[in-house]
């Protein structure tokens, strides 16, 4: 019998160790970028881990969440709050590593430039009546923290401060429908307006940024808490420091971030704070 069980454990082994990692992430900009992007990160991870690893795409922010509830994926790249989300539905997740930019991130609010609306400091009660769009509905920098501040600065949610409130679904998309005119003003995540703009995207005889938010913890990579015992003692640790060694300026730049640096659940504790305050959760 002693003799069968070992015979057992070492077939079963190679079959576990073989086992693909796979990750996720929010669909924040068009799918060919991020399938660019995040399939090169799967490649590094692969000659970093020792397993084959695989970047999953998925559709919307929420299914994001839901592959990651579900051990579709066991590493997700997220934003703020869907990374506040899921870990609320996966008990023992973490937040192992931010960009260095994601400690102080920022939105920037973004004007066709018919409406007349110039860069100010503050926001502009002459936004009131316009037509406006967020990017996804579960973006912390396309939705939750420039709604926080429309609230604080007009006293009221959004739908009762303009005539139409829309929902792009990523920021490109922000950025292209009021460069078209198709909504007045948006909210979009200041690190893909740079992008775009830096890639001749931007035509700034008709869009420009009027105002930007105070700064706020945004994405991170938060990884499931049963890794070690689906891939192995130690693999989280293997994880976070292949992220936090990520060098490769090439890689980098897909992102686009400095470098990677390491980061704790309590470092999104006023995304949380915030999503409550405005009913986006319990």
């Amino acid at each position: 019998m002693r003799r069968l069980i070992a015979l057992l454990t070492l077939a079963v082994a190679p079959l576990v160790s073989a086992q693909t990692f796979t990750f996720t992430a929010i669909p924040d900009q068009d799918e060919s970028k991020l399938r660019s992007r995040f399939d090169q990160v799967a490649d590094y991870l692969t000659g970093e881990l020792g397993v084959e690893v695989k970047y999953i795409p998925v559709k919307s922010y929420a299914a994001s969440i839901t592959a990651f509830r579900n051990n579709q994926v066991q590493l997700a790249w997220f934003g703020g709050l869907s990374g506040v989300q899921a870990r609320a539905r996966v008990p023992g997740s973490e937040a192992i590593a931010q960009g260095y930019e994601d400690q102080f991130f920022k939105s920037y609010i973004i004007a066709h430039t018919s409406t007349g609306l110039d860069a100010a400091a503050s926001l502009q009660q002459a936004m009131k009546g316009m037509t406006f769009t967020f990017g996804s509905k579960g973006s912390t920098s396309g939705r939750l923290m420039p709604e926080f501040y429309l609230r604080e600065a007009f006293q009221e949610a959004p739908n009762k401060s303009f005539r139409k409130v829309g929902f792009s679904g990523d920021h490109s998309r922000t950025i292209a429908l009021v460069q078209a005119g198709s909504y007045q003003v948006g909210a979009v995540n200041y690190k893909v307006w740079e992008s775009e703009l830096a890639a001749g995207k931007v035509d700034t005889s008709k869009v420009k940024v009027i105002w930007e938010t105070p700064t706020y913890p945004d994405y991170q990579w938060t990884i499931r808490g049963d890794v070690d015992a689906q891939y192995g003692e130690g693999f989280k640790a293997k994880v976070t420091k292949a992220l936090l060694e990520m060098k490769d300026e090439k890689l980098l730049n897909a992102f686009p971030r400095s470098s990677f640096v390491p980061a704790t659940n309590a470092d999104y504790a006023p995304i949380k704070d915030t999503a409550k305050s405005i009913g986006l959760m319990d």
